[in-house]
């Protein structure tokens, strides 16, 4: 037989040794099941969402870029996550906002040289990488847009490529697209780089490069960092002497585009090829 323990003597021996057989008494005496030895669940060491500080801007910002899609971002937006990114133990706000002040815009970051995002306080080598891949991709992205097509029959898909491919460069550029019989793009190489308001460009050497491409037409663009459009009279004498010679061996200069800002000129449309 099991003794009855009163419930005086009860908490008398549980006062003593503590309790007894896995059992705790109630102030009615009622039994309860043991719970001191019951594991509980560890939470000091789980991580917990970010919701104050740098770390938490940057959360928010990610679900409204996930949730929303890139247009809800302004431009120091897009410009701080490109860098955080690249720069993940820095707050990449001040640096967006330095970003903007020197050059304007994000495509006009994005479109700046390495040696100038450099130059700009925090960007360093890493940051200016992120902003060049962004370019890059940016730029593969539109010119898949017009490959496979014939290009002049998409004139703003082209433009928009161009504009995005020089509108911001600081130099003159000279850039040949290369078609086949078609008219779609083999490939768009650039052929110099000059001063602010002037660049050379060699017939010779345009036409030797389409023959290696089996290129039957090519259109001649290069950009006015001036933001004008309006085409000299060298432009006018090196567009007929590319001409002239591309000519001699069966191939067609099909136009010449000058792009300046958010401005451009075609040679074609003018009347002049």
């Amino acid at each position: 037989m099991r003794a009855r323990t009163k419930p005086a003597e009860l908490a008398e021996a549980q006062s003593l040794f503590g309790p007894m057989d896995g059992i705790q008494s109630t102030p009615h005496g009622a039994p309860k099941p043991a719970t001191h030895g019951a594991p509980k669940p560890a939470t000091h060491g789980a991580p917990k969402p970010a919701t104050h500080g740098v770390d938490g801007h940057r959360a928010r910002m990610r679900t409204r870029l996930l949730t929303a899609g890139p247009d809800a971002l302004a431009d120091h937006e897009m410009l701080e996550m490109v860098l955080f990114l690249a720069l993940p133990r820095r707050d990449t706000k001040p640096i967006a906002r330095l970003l903007l002040n020197r050059f304007g815009s994000f495509e006009a970051t994005i479109s700046a040289g390495p040696a100038a995002l450099m130059g700009v306080d925090g960007v360093g080598e890493a940051g200016a990488a992120a902003l060049k891949l962004v370019q890059g991709a940016s730029l593969r992205l539109l010119r898949h847009t017009v490959r496979d097509k014939p290009i002049l029959k998409d004139w703003s898909r082209l433009l928009d490529y161009l504009t995005a491919a020089m509108a911001h460069e600081p130099v003159e550029q000279a850039r040949v697209l290369f078609l086949d019989a078609k008219n779609r793009l083999l490939a768009d190489e650039v052929q110099s780089r000059g001063t602010v308001n002037a660049t050379m460009i060699y017939p010779r050497e345009i036409v030797r490069r389409a023959l290696e491409l089996h290129a039957t037409a090519f259109v001649l663009v290069h950009n006015h960092p001036s933001g004008d459009p309006t085409a000299s009279r060298e432009d006018m004498a090196m567009t007929k002497a590319v001409q002239r010679a591309a000519a001699a061996l069966g191939i067609a200069v099909l136009d010449h585009i000058i792009v300046a800002g958010t401005r451009w000129l075609s040679f074609q449309r003018e009347g002049w090829l």
